[in-house]
């Protein structure tokens, strides 16, 4: 069988009169911006671990007699002081699980309670998905609680409001 060497290939050299422009040498023009990125990663650890030590040294020795109030993690804050709301059952079980099963539901809802909704209040058409103010209302006030029940948990901890279902409820 005969293989055909095509123009460009790896196999086939460069010819002998060739422009120096057309080509050029593997060596240096391969190696050295690995070596430049290697050495800035190097040069760049060798800063965090002087620059970060102290946050690695151990601190204080745990206590089991200290006073130890759970936190949970930033992403969780909202629902922890959601959770002081009211009565456990709605407000860590009922409430939640039905977010979640809205947010699954969403554009099932969207698209087939929607144009009802329209027709039933006499609306030409229901809003186009990324045009529609009702939906839209509905994230951003939706987003606006969950910033602030978590602003309230993790800046102002001391802050107590009265709260007329279980008492007094204060922050963090």
């Amino acid at each position: 069988m005969i293989e055909l060497d095509r123009p460009g290939s790896p196999t086939t050299p460069a010819p002998d009169d060739a422009p120096d422009s057309r080509t050029h040498p593997f060596f240096p023009d391969q190696v050295w911006p690995y070596m430049v990125l290697t050495t800035a990663v190097l040069v760049l650890l060798g800063i965090l671990a002087v620059v970060g030590r102290p946050l690695l040294e151990p601190g204080q020795a745990a206590d089991a007699r200290a006073l130890n109030i759970p936190r949970p993690e930033w992403y969780f804050l909202a629902l922890f002081q959601f959770a002081k709301l009211g009565p456990a059952l709605i407000t860590t079980i009922l409430v939640p699980t039905v977010l979640v099963l809205g947010l699954i539901l969403w554009p099932v809802l969207d698209t087939s309670i929607g144009p009802r909704l329209a027709r039933r209040f006499g609306w030409a058409s229901w809003p186009v998905p990324k045009r529609n103010r009702i939906t839209g209302t509905i994230w951003v006030v939706g987003l606006t609680i969950i910033a602030l029940l978590t602003a309230w948990a993790a800046f102002v901890p001391q802050l107590c409001i009265p709260w007329p279902i279980n008492g007094p409820v204060c922050g963090g």
